[in-house]
């Protein structure tokens, strides 16, 4: 399959990968039908996905299997008047429905949101809202049903709700709907039919000036994740990759959908509630996954595990990515396993753009070098590019050619999507600094996003739900590096009058961000202070609160 689309796929440095590497994108691609339904046709038996969870449940699925029911949802989705350009949402986790409900809109030609199950009501409905979300397919826990219905009310768009096994007054029965609608589904032509620049997917993701952003991709998105599967997490023919991610996170798509199957491997998908090390690391052993990628939250609680219990012998290679390597981790993996850990940087908006690809020696703690089709640079404040050691933004150049797989833009924000994408250059938002090898260095978030335990969280949603609370006068949202989950949340807070501070009074406050927002976004450090420090023309100045807590 993957010689369809790359006409040289083997390289013997990264100097002749960076000069030869190329995607060659056909006409209206649509990777339902142009990848996983032609596996099916060619090799029916091939094994698409092994899924498992923690209470011991386990299936197996076939290329066959997907195309099959792929082609049942898509009935389904279109018995209830869902068609080409209709936004669905997606809360399913990491249950096995998610693969061919996604799979079946992308055949449709509806707009797949992708969404975690951590979003409150207040989350669902800004989303419906932004997005004119049609219908949401959800998981069937108590919390989640029900925050969809509280949010259903303010949702004017929507049109139906969907729940896997749910027999629930208003709800439809996935399971039952799909079971009973018809495995034959042609793929639409002229109008109906998709095109490449059509869009398939909406990711929200967070800001630091704003609600979340709708990141906007078409339909040849998947084959920029070639590059991802292929040579950052070198994901074989056969072999089965499992990345550590919920369905909602645009790391779902980076590791368990597209590239792995353009590139003929099985993705594993573990499907668990509560993350045991141990209980990963059987799920790697039992079934011989042959490559592997996480943030480093997830190999920092791995290496505290005697790792030579285990029989990690089918285990090849190792990916990670989400936030800088500490080395010790790197070395204590190393040492217990023989595996490097291949360290990559991208973001929602783009696919993988820089990584430490298997020709390159892997410096821990750097991002690698370049990918293929990117143009990269780093650029000072006044746009000029930086020296070796100079700290600036990481950019994309877009003037001679756009990357595969890079955004369209943001949905329905041409302001916004200007902003950071002007005269043919993309700004990432990001800092880093190179060396003199061409190694990538991370230094920060531009606009302070925090990254904790692999989760992108922005500041300005946390501010906006403790600003609800009635003890609240002001706050800033900061992140205060931790050695366990990367960062975590502080908040800085002026109490109205009427409030004294108290241990009380904060553990209130975290208790209300939980209930208001993700309870993944809550802040674990919470100090009061009279006053927050501020520019001449009244921003908070979040930087000065971070120098203050590194000087203490």
């Amino acid at each position: 399959m993957l010689d369809k689309y790359v006409s040289q796929t083997n390289y013997r440095s990264y100097d002749e990968f960076i000069e030869n590497f190329k995607v060659d994108v056909p006409g209206n691609f649509n990777f339902a039908f142009d990848v996983v339904d032609e596996i099916a046709k060619s090799t029916p038996e091939k094994t698409a996905m092994v899924w498992c969870n923690d209470t011991g449940e386990k299936r197996v699925f076939t290329f066959a299997q997907m195309k099959y029911y792929s082609d049942k949802a898509a009935n389904f989705f279109r018995s209830y008047g869902i068609k080409k350009g209709d936004p669905v949402m997606l809360i399913l986790k990491r249950r096995y429905e998610y693969w061919y409900c996604m799979l079946a809109l992308h055949k449709i030609g509806a707009i797949t949101i992708p969404a975690t199950h951590l979003l409150s009501a207040k989350d669902i409905i800004y989303r419906n809202n932004a997005a004119d979300v049609k219908m949401i397919v959800c998981v069937s826990d108590d919390d989640v049903l029900e925050h969809v219905e509280k949010a259903e009310p303010k949702s004017s768009s929507l049109l139906h709700k969907a729940s896997i096994g749910v027999k629930r007054e208003g709800w439809l029965n996935l399971t039952e709907e799909i079971e009973n609608a018809s495995s034959e589904f042609a793929r639409p032509v002229g109008d109906q039919g998709t095109s490449n620049e059509d869009t398939m997917l909406i990711y929200f993701t967070s800001g630091t000036t704003g609600m979340p952003k709708m990141v906007k991709h078409n339909y040849i998105y998947p084959l920029g994740h070639i590059l991802t599967a292929k040579y950052w997490q070198n994901v074989e023919d056969n072999g089965l990759h499992l990345t550590v991610a919920e369905t909602g996170w645009a790391k779902a798509a980076w590791g368990k959908i597209y590239g792995q199957w353009l590139c003929g491997a099985a993705v594993m998908t573990y499907d668990f509630e509560k993350f045991i090390p141990k209980d990963l690391l059987e799920v790697i052993q039992e079934s011989k996954v042959t490559s592997f990628c996480a943030p480093p939250t997830v190999y920092r609680f791995m290496i505290k595990e005697d790792l030579r219990k285990f029989d990690l012998s089918n285990l090849k290679y190792c990916a990670v990515a989400g936030e800088p390597l500490n080395p010790e981790v790197y070395k204590q993996f190393y040492d217990a396993t023989g595996l490097r850990l291949m360290e990559g940087y991208g973001q929602t908006e783009l696919t993988v753009v820089l990584a430490t690809f298997p020709w390159m020696e892997p410096k821990p703690g750097s991002m690698g070098k370049p990918a293929p089709g990117y143009d990269i640079d780093i650029l000072d404040p006044d746009g000029k590019p930086c020296e070796v050691g100079e700290v600036g933004q990481i950019v994309v150049y877009t003037e001679k050619r756009k990357p595969v797989g890079m955004f369209s833009g943001y949905f329905r924000d041409d302001a916004l999507t200007e902003k950071v994408w002007n005269n043919h250059v993309y700004y990432t938002g990001d800092t880093a600094w190179r060396d003199e090898d061409g190694y990538f260095w991370f230094v920060g978030r531009a606009d302070d996003i925090i990254k904790s335990s692999g989760y992108r969280i922005g500041p300005f949603e946390v501010e906006s739900a403790l600003l609800e609370h009635p003890a609240v006068l002001e706050c800033a949202i900061t992140a205060v590096p931790d050695p366990i989950r990367g960062q975590i949340v502080k908040a800085t807070v002026i109490p109205t009058k009427s409030y004294i501070p108290s241990e009380e009074l904060a553990k209130e406050l975290q208790e209300h961000v939980k209930r208001v927002t993700a309870p993944y976004k809550y802040p674990r450090i919470v100090e009061f202070v009279t006053e927050l420090p501020k520019t001449i023309s009244g921003k908070i100045r979040r930087v000065q609160i971070r120098e203050n807590d590194d000087n203490g």
